[in-house]
């Protein structure tokens, strides 16, 4: 017998069942927390070394989650880090 994922998504619903997997919670803001302005809004970045940022991604593996994080350089578009 073959199902598809909305006909599974919608008996686990009917149901009342939920998956047991972790959630992610990183974009909730705690109301304690300080808002920063954008400082590089009208700043040409022209050379290396003048701007970096730094991203981090989350990765779900079977066990949890992976989280890895890269630096970068604006002018370059280099991974530093």
């Amino acid at each position: 017998m073959s199902v598809g994922r909305k006909r599974v998504r919608w008996l686990m619903a009917t149901m009342g069942l939920r998956t047991i997997y972790q959630k992610l919670r990183m974009t909730i803001l705690h109301p304690a927390h300080r808002k920063y302005p954008y400082f590089l809004r009208d700043l040409v970045v022209d050379r290396s070394k003048q701007v970096w940022c730094s991203d981090i991604t989350c990765i779900p593996m079977r066990k949890g989650f992976l989280y890895l994080m890269a630096i970068k350089d604006w002018s370059t578009r280099k991974v530093l880090s």
